[in-house]
């Protein structure tokens, strides 16, 4: 009787212990109010790994995830399998993972500060101190690193160049919206699609326009412009190609690939630095990728690029994909799982 509670009893340890636990949390932020119906109070998935509880004298670094484009902040069974996964084949320690609603009417912010709410600010501030605020968090830099897939990618080596003081480190997966390159650019066919699109209606049922609308609202909103109320750096007049220099430039203010020069300090004070991308991504993946990580090299910036074998989504969240693999063993080797004695 003894040996089967006994049996019972760590039979049930072990299944408490086995995998992290998720919480949906939200957070109102003034930095989103905004004139145009987005949300400001957004929902949050905080990952809490295994024997979170048992101890509360133990404190956790914070990886920050930040969703792609269609996304939200769900996190699902499969990547909640993932995570718990990396900690127990301790390809690192356990850690706290958050992801924050940033989908909007349009499908992304693009983590930008706009006329339709401070997305960047939200994250960089808002987020990470309700975050320290509320769960045992190691509250230092040197124990926050900042990640994220595609519309992600760009976001995380955005606020790693603005905010080097907040993050240390940065792993974008497959980042997009690093250059106006491919779909994005003047002479493929999204602006001349955008250009017979009357409404918003149909402006949503196309996917590339959308894109370059979302991106209008995170770089270059006008309220007084609708029907999508942004401008644009290139137009269809009369089946005709006009490019707007000054909206082009304040575009290029936001990419990555034009920020180099201007964070040279931001990029030399992260710790570490990677992104990757899938060799079938699509041009504009590969491109913009190859194009960042030259220019990073050209400024002397030390980073890691890395070109695999897949498209722009296989196997990122699956126990022999780049979140496992890569991106979670990156941030084990980069950030701090002890108290340094430092504040944000």
């Amino acid at each position: 009787m003894r040996l089967l509670l006994l049996l019972f009893v760590l039979s049930a340890t072990l299944t408490a212990q086995s995998g992290g636990r998720v919480i949906v949390d939200s957070l109102s932020s003034n930095a989103l109010a905004n004139d145009f119906g987005e949300k400001t109070t957004r929902a949050l998935s905080v990952y809490l790994p295994p024997d979170y509880d048992a101890d509360p004298s133990v404190r956790y670094p914070v990886v920050y995830y930040l969703h792609g484009f269609l996304n939200d902040h769900t996190l699902t069974p499969g990547m909640v399998d993932v995570l718990d996964y990396a900690i127990a084949a301790q390809k690192i320690p356990p850690f706290i993972l958050v992801v924050a609603d940033n989908r909007t009417q349009i499908d992304g912010s693009f983590y930008s500060n706009s006329a339709f709410g401070s997305w960047e600010d939200f994250l960089a501030y808002d987020l990470v101190g309700y975050m320290d605020e509320t769960y045992r968090t190691l509250p230092a830099r040197e124990s926050r690193g900042i990640t994220g897939h595609s519309m992600g990618g760009y976001g995380a080596l955005k606020l790693a160049m603005r905010h080097p003081e907040i993050f240390s480190s940065v792993y974008a997966l497959s980042p997009g919206a690093l250059a106006i390159v491919g779909e994005y650019g003047p002479n493929s066919n999204t602006f001349r699609e955008l250009a017979a699109i009357e409404d918003m209606d149909g402006m949503m049922k196309s996917y590339f326009p959308k894109v370059m609308v979302a991106f209008g609202r995170a770089w270059s909103p006008n309220p007084d412009n609708p029907p999508f109320y942004v401008d644009l750096p290139f137009e269809y007049v009369r089946d005709s190609l006009v490019t707007h220099p000054e909206v082009l430039a304040r575009w290029q203010e936001e990419l990555p690939v034009h920020m180099i020069e201007g964070h040279l300090d931001a990029l030399h004070a992260l710790t570490a630095i990677k992104f990757d991308w899938g060799r079938n991504a699509g041009t504009r993946f590969t491109r913009q990728c190859e194009m960042f990580s030259q220019r990073l090299e050209n400024a002397g910036v030390t980073h890691y690029a890395e070109e695999y074998i897949g498209t722009h989504t296989s196997d990122i969240f699956t126990r022999h994909g780049r979140v496992a693999t890569d991106m979670l063993p990156f941030f084990a080797d980069y950030l701090s799982f002890e108290p340094t004695g430092t504040g944000k």
